[in-house]
């Protein structure tokens, strides 16, 4: 095997396979169920949630966009944080927090993809593993293989293979608004649900507040951009300008789609329907056939996969590089000029994950750390933004932007613990316990100072 340790990352990503990226990671599998449960809250308004959510959104990007810009390094969060803070567990609990949404994002979506492509090959072994059917662990154990394998081949056919399950899952998308475009119109766009609370329907800031915590996470995606950064062709530009842009092309989809599915269902059978956007289909274009929709899905699923393989395994290389995690994570392949350890260690864990049984709390708990780690990296550009003022050449943004985007993250974690279930806290902060207490049995394998860059 040719590898060197000293072998640097292949830059050789631009603006539009970074944009297009972006666009794949957010757009992802989220839309496909949450318009659904967006409408069961805000009624034929849901379009007034996407929109809030993409203002609260787009302000933590704008921060990810300068922190890359300025310091344009794989795990750039968690370098920004010890850039910052100089506390090197704080750190280690912001990049491993990413990587473990990470992980239980590639193995959630590893299921769901294995079981939409059982609805058409049929694979039943007859006996079930942790509650899951053999042919589904089997399927979904395989499609894990054929990313990490694609990852370890190269940066470019990763983002080839991006590239082409975005321009499908986008063209799903735009289907639906096309052919549902003609019953615009027809559904009242303000109308809210009647409750106890709010028994006039009306359109109250606390139902948008609620709207807009519950369809923020459809914009989840944009922080996968950053740790490419060392492999992106001028990424003081390119990555300023590709998150932005992403976060746009996906918002006014967005919009799209949910006025266009509040249009052609009504909303209280939208939010009633398991899959919300197969039924508009059903409804709007009968004669598009099923078979073609599960492609699309399956297209949208895999895709956001495999944005999450590839971040994670430059996030561990990345915080071995700043001396967080184990030197040997921090190896490249010579010819492939890929982390080919990292990419064997998410891997195996990934795997292992496929036989955890039920992982729904534990994407709800990273989800919740997700925004802590927001609320910190907000924190950590204001520090950054005071102490070392602008960058030449760089995308450096007004220090109003990481406050405001902080206090958004601070009021969106209240309202999840105020309305979740307590299970999803509980595992998060037990996750958190649990980093910490590694970052004390692995004090050995770090190496002093490694992490504290001038």
């Amino acid at each position: 095997m040719s590898l060197d340790a000293e072998t640097p990352l292949k830059r050789s990503i631009g603006p539009l396979n970074l944009t297009l990226m972006g666009v794949g990671s957010m757009l992802g599998a989220g839309i496909y169920g949450l318009v659904g449960k967006a409408a069961g809250v805000m009624g034929g308004a849901v379009w007034m949630a996407f929109l809030v959510a993409m203002v609260a959104a787009l302000l933590t990007g704008i921060s990810y966009a300068s922190i890359a810009s300025r310091y344009p390094r794989a795990g750039g969060a968690a370098y920004a944080t010890q850039r910052a803070y100089r506390l090197p567990w704080l750190s280690y609990v912001v990049g491993l927090a990413i990587a473990c949404s990470g992980l239980g994002s590639i193995a959630t979506q590893a299921k769901v993809v294995a079981e939409n492509l059982n609805t058409l090959i049929g694979l039943d072994l007859g006996f079930a593993l942790a509650g899951t059917p053999a042919g589904i662990l089997l399927i979904s154990v395989g499609f894990l293989i054929l990313v990490s394998a694609l990852v370890y081949r190269g940066i470019a056919e990763s983002m080839w293979a991006n590239a082409v399950c975005t321009v499908v899952e986008t063209l799903g998308l735009v289907l639906i608004i096309a052919v549902g475009m003609r019953f615009w119109g027809q559904a009242d766009l303000f109308e809210a649900p009647v409750s106890p609370a709010n028994t006039a329907g009306a359109i109250t800031a606390g139902l948008i507040l609620q709207g807009s915590i519950l369809t923020f996470f459809s914009f989840l995606g944009f922080e996968d951009m950053i740790n490419v950064a060392e492999e992106v062709e001028r990424p003081e530009r390119t990555i300023p300008f590709a998150l932005i842009a992403a976060m746009i092309v996906a918002s006014l989809i967005y919009i799209a789609v949910s006025v266009t599915a509040v249009s052609v269902v009504p909303w209280q059978e939208l939010a009633a329907a398991p899959g919300p956007l197969k039924l508009v289909i059903e409804r709007a274009a009968p004669w598009f056939p099923a078979i073609g929709f599960t492609v699309i899905t399956i297209a949208a699923v895999a895709n956001t996969a495999l944005v999450n393989f590839v971040m994670a395994s430059r996030l561990l290389y990345g915080m071995s590089r700043q001396g967080l995690l184990p030197a040997t994570l921090g190896r490249v392949h010579r010819k492939r000029q890929t982390p080919f350890v990292a990419i064997g260690i998410l891997l195996v864990a990934v795997i292992s994950l496929q036989f955890a049984g039920d992982i729904s709390e534990l994407a709800g708990a990273t989800v919740l750390m997700l925004l802590m780690v927001f609320a910190v990296v907000n924190g950590a550009l204001i520090v950054l933004l005071r102490r070392e003022g602008k960058i030449d050449g760089a995308f450096n943004c007004p220090v109003v932007i990481p406050v405001l985007g902080m206090a958004i993250c601070l009021l969106m974690i209240g309202g999840r613990l105020m309305e979740g279930s307590a299970r999803s806290p509980v595992i998060a902060g037990g996750m958190i316990v649990a980093i910490l207490a590694l970052y004390g049995l692995t004090r050995h394998w770090r190496r002093p100072g490694a992490n504290v860059e001038a």
